[in-house]
């Protein structure tokens, strides 16, 4: 079995090198990384395109529990994370709970319905109108000077999460332009969207643990759709990785880095189509 899982380890080495410099940098859980990463190495290795998509998934997923809660962590020390966003004292207006919810139904409920070359085809064009945003989206846009409440957080953090879940990402794609485009400091944003990935990745894991229970088809070692070869060594080495994109982001100018990485997703997204439609 060792042997077996040597070329999907070393893959996922370097995918958790990257996935854990983007957390800490630009406030992405590092899915966008992982998925393609899982994927392609899981399609080489031979398994079913039905499982592999679903379990690369939400093995980024569960990886982004710890990359958020390191990336979080080292933020909060440096003052940059508004925890009144994630949690409220008003739960109804606590942008996390409902983050969770459309998080945790997706996961359990709307993905495991999906065919694996519908999810990969889903995945794909989402992230290619990601990747537009990334590349440009300009942070000095304004809608408004405060971050909405009243029935924002419901409508909007359900979609949010729902979407997430549903790429296997942690969301910064999502909240850290509507953070800044709500008035919000960019560093500040990025930190913030730290921790609103933990509202997504926590809940989705444990959708996606059980909706993939008894699936056949799985790699080897895998809870649910969860794949826990991937999921410890990406976590591993991310947990390393995620202080250094942290620095990187104080020191860096975010928005040419963004522009990068959008370029790099356009590629993948592509490449995921086309290997979806074969």
């Amino acid at each position: 079995m060792i042997v077996e899982l040597l070329p999907l380890i070393c893959i996922v080495v370097l995918v958790g090198l990257t996935s854990g410099v983007l957390a800490g940098m630009l406030g992405i859980g590092g899915g966008a990384v992982i998925v393609p990463g899982m994927y392609f190495s899981l399609s080489v290795l031979g398994y079913t395109a039905d499982a592999i998509i679903h379990v690369s998934i939400a093995t980024a997923v569960s990886v982004i529990v710890v990359n958020g809660a390191v990336s979080v962590r080292h933020h909060n020390k440096r003052g940059a994370v508004d925890w009144s966003i994630i949690l409220n004292r008003n739960l109804f207006v606590s942008w996390s709970l409902w983050i969770g919810i459309g998080a945790f139904i997706t996961s359990l409920v709307i993905a495991p319905k999906l065919s694996g070359r519908s999810l990969a085809i889903i995945f794909s064009v989402l992230m290619a109108a990601m990747s537009l945003q990334l590349i440009f989206g300009k942070p000095n846009w304004r809608l408004r000077d405060s971050i909405p409440g009243g029935a924002a957080p419901a409508i909007g953090g359900s979609a949010i999460g729902g979407i997430s879940s549903l790429m296997g990402i942690g969301g910064g794609t999502f909240t850290v332009p509507l953070m800044t485009m709500c008035g919000m400091p960019i560093h500040r944003a990025i930190g913030t969207a730290s921790g609103l990935g933990l509202a997504i990745s926590i809940p989705a894991s444990i959708g996606f643990v059980i909706s993939g229970w008894s699936v056949d088809g799985r790699p080897p070692l895998s809870l649910g759709y969860v794949n826990l070869v991937g999921f410890f060594v990406v976590a591993m080495v991310s947990y390393f990785a995620v202080p250094l994109g942290v620095h990187l982001s104080h020191k860096l100018d975010p928005s040419k880095l963004r522009r990068v990485f959008g370029l790099l997703m356009i590629v993948v997204a592509f490449g995921m189509i086309r290997k979806a439609l074969a």
